[in-house]
C-alpha cells in the first residue's frame, strides 16, 4: 500500500499497483481481489455481470478486463462466508489508520513524519482500540489479547407438520448465553427441559462425593450426626455446645434446660418434702408445748430440738436442689447439702455417747461421768457440727461456687434431641466428700448404738436409735456403690458415643 492514502468523508480509497478497492460505508461493499489473489472470483465476475441488470443496491468492481461488472442482490452468486471477515479486517485497518492520523497529524490531511516514525506497535495499539459496526451489522472490537469477541448461533434440529425438518436458531452466545427456551422442541411434545446430567444436584445438607475419574459425576452423602454442610464438598462437626440447624447449613446453640418445678421429678420430691416439713414442725410444736413435762425433759429436749432442726434442713435442701442454679443457690446447696445430716447424726451421736458413758461409769462407780449436762451436750454437738462448716468454708476458698452447662449428660445420637443441663459446679466426688463427715458420724453413732443395745428397758430410746442406725448404714452401703457405678457407666457411654 502506498503511503499517500487519502482518508476522507464516508469513503476510503487505498491505491495499489494492481487496482483500487472501494468500500462503501453501508457495509455492503465487497473487496476486489485481482487475478493474482483470487483467479476464480476474477473469472466469474464478467459472467455474472453480463446476466443481470445494474441496480441501485449493488457492489461495483473496477480493474477487470471487461471494464465494469455489477453483482445485484438478486444474483445467483453466493458469496464466500469468510468474505465479511476480510471486509471487517480492512475496515479495522482503515479505522486504525484514520485514528492514528487524526491523533498524530491533526494539522495535516495526509501522512505526516510522526506516522512514519510511529512503528508497528503503535499501529497495533490503534487497531486493538477500534470499534465500529461490521459488514454483518455486528460490533467489531478487540480484547486486550487482540482477539475479536466470539459470536455463536445455537441451532436445534426440529421437525413439525408445518415446515420441513431442519435446524432452527434457538439462541446465541455473545459473551453470555442467550437461549430462547420457548423456541426449543423436545421429543413427544414435552414442555419441560429433560435432564442431561450425570448426577442431579444434591439437596441442602448433603455433600458431593465426586466419582473418581468423572469430575462431573458425584454421589450425594448426608451430613449426619452433629455435622453441618460447610461447603459443596465438605461436612464439618459443630462445636461441643452447638448442633446443626434443620437444613444442616449452619450450627445453632443447643437448648439449655433445668429441672422445672412442674416436672414429675420435682413434684414428687417436693410433695414428700412438704409432708416431712409439716411432720417436723408438728413434732417440734408438740415438744415446745410440753417442754416442761417429765417425758420431754427425760428425752433430752435440747438435743431433740437440735435433731429436729437437722431433719428440717434435710427436707429444705429439696427446694434448693430444684431451684434454678445460680451463684447464690449453689452456695446454699454446698452449705446445706451435708449440714442437715451432720446436725442430725451429731445429736444422735452425742445422745448415744452420753447413754454409753453413763452405764459404763455406773459399772465402775456411783460417780456421774463428766460432760453429761444439757449445756455440755450442746457444746459437744456444736463442736462436731463446726467441723462440717469448716470443711465447707475450705471448699468455698479452694473452689468458689458457680454454674456450668453440662452438654454431655443429654447429648443424644439425634442432635435435635440434645440438651444442655444448667447445674451447679459440684462434682460427684465433692458430693461424697461433703457427705463423708456425716457418714463418719453415722458409723460412730452405730458403734455406740451397738454397745448400748443391752441397756435396761427404762432407757427405751437406745434401741430405736440403734434400729435407726442399722437401717441407715444399710441404705448408705447400697447408695454409695450405686451412685458411683451409674456415674461411671454414664461417663463411659458418653465417651463411646
Amino acid at each position: 500500500m502506498s503511503r499517500h492514502t487519502a482518508l476522507t468523508g464516508q469513503e476510503e480509497s487505498f491505491s495499489s499497483a494492481d487496482g483500487v478497492a472501494v468500500i462503501k460505508d453501508n457495509n455492503r461493499a465487497s473487496q476486489l481481489l485481482n487475478g493474482r489473489t483470487d483467479s476464480t472470483l476474477n473469472t466469474m465476475l464478467p459472467l455474472l455481470g453480463a446476466e443481470h441488470e445494474p441496480c441501485d443496491d449493488a457492489v461495483t468492481f473496477w480493474g477487470s478486463e471487461e471494464g465494469q461488472e455489477r453483482i445485484s442482490i438478486d444474483s445467483r452468486y453466493e458469496q464466500e462466508g469468510k468474505v465479511q471477515f476480510v471486509i471487517d479486517a480492512v475496515y479495522a485497518m482503515a479505522h486504525a489508520l484514520h485514528n492514528m492520523q487524526r491523533d498524530l497529524c491533526p494539522e495535516n490531511s495526509g501522512i505526516c513524519p510522526e506516522m512514519d516514525l510511529a512503528g508497528g506497535k503503535k499501529l497495533l495499539k490503534y487497531i486493538r482500540s477500534v470499534s465500529f459496526n461490521g459488514s454483518a451489522g455486528t460490533s467489531v472490537t478487540f480484547n486486550r489479547n487482540g482477539d475479536a469477541p466470539g459470536r455463536y448461533d445455537l441451532f436445534q434440529y426440529q421437525w413439525n407438520n408445518v415446515t420441513a425438518p431442519g435446524y432452527r436458531v434457538i439462541g446465541q452466545w455473545t459473551e453470555a448465553l442467550q437461549l430462547n427456551i420457548e423456541d426449543m422442541q423436545w421429543p413427544r411434545g414435552e414442555q419441560d427441559i429433560p435432564s442431561s446430567v450425570c448426577s442431579l444436584p444434591c439437596r441442602t445438607g448433603e455433600r458431593k462425593k465426586v466419582v473418581k475419574g468423572m469430575p462431573c459425576c458425584w454421589h450425594c452423602e448426608s451430613c449426619d450426626g452433629y455435622q453441618y454442610q460447610f461447603d459443596e464438598f465438605t461436612c464439618k462437626l459443630c462445636s461441643y455446645n452447638m448442633r446443626p440447624n434443620a437444613n444442616r447449613t449452619a450450627c445453632q446453640p443447643i437448648p439449655i434446660i433445668k429441672l422445672e418445678w412442674h416436672s414429675p421429678w420435682a413434684v414428687i420430691p417436693v410433695f414428700l418434702a412438704m409432708l416431712g416439713i409439716i411432720a417436723t414442725i408438728f413434732v417440734m410444736a408438740t415438744f415446745i408445748r410440753y417442754n416442761d413435762t417429765p417425758i420431754v425433759r427425760a428425752s433430752g429436749r435440747e438435743l431433740s430440738y437440735v435433731l429436729l432442726t437437722g431433719i428440717f434442713l434435710c427436707y429444705i435442701i429439696t427446694f434448693l436442689m430444684i431451684a434454678k442454679p445460680d451463684v447464690g443457690v449453689c452456695s446454699f446447696r454446698r452449705i446445706f447439702l451435708g449440714l442437715g445430716m451432720c446436725i442430725s447424726y451429731a445429736a444422735l451421736l452425742t445422745k448415744t455417747n452420753r447413754i454409753y458413758r453413763i452405764f459404763e461409769q455406773g459399772k465402775k462407780s456411783v460417780t456421774a461421768p463428766r460432760l453429761i449436762s444439757p449445756t455440755s451436750q450442746l457444746a459437744i454437738t456444736s463442736s462436731l457440727i463446726s467441723f462440717q462448716l469448716l470443711g465447707v468454708f475450705i471448699w468455698f476458698v479452694v473452689d468458689p461456687p458457680n454454674t456450668v452447662i453440662d452438654y454431655d449428660e443429654q447429648k443424644t445420637f439425634n442432635p435435635y434431641l440434645a440438651r444442655g443441663v444448667l447445674k451447679c459446679d459440684i462434682t460427684d466426688l465433692q458430693i461424697i466428700c461433703s457427705l463423708g463427715y456425716s457418714i463418719l458420724l453415722m458409723v460412730t453413732c452405730t458403734v455406740y448404738a451397738i454397745k448400748t443395745r443391752g441397756v435396761p428397758e427404762n432407757f427405751n430410746e437406745a434401741k430405736p436409735i440403734g434400729f435407726t442406725m442399722y437401717t441407715t448404714c444399710i441404705v448408705w452401703l447400697a447408695f454409695i456403690p450405686i451412685f458411683f457405678g451409674t456415674a461411671q457407666s454414664a461417663e463411659k457411654v458418653g465417651t463411646n458415643g
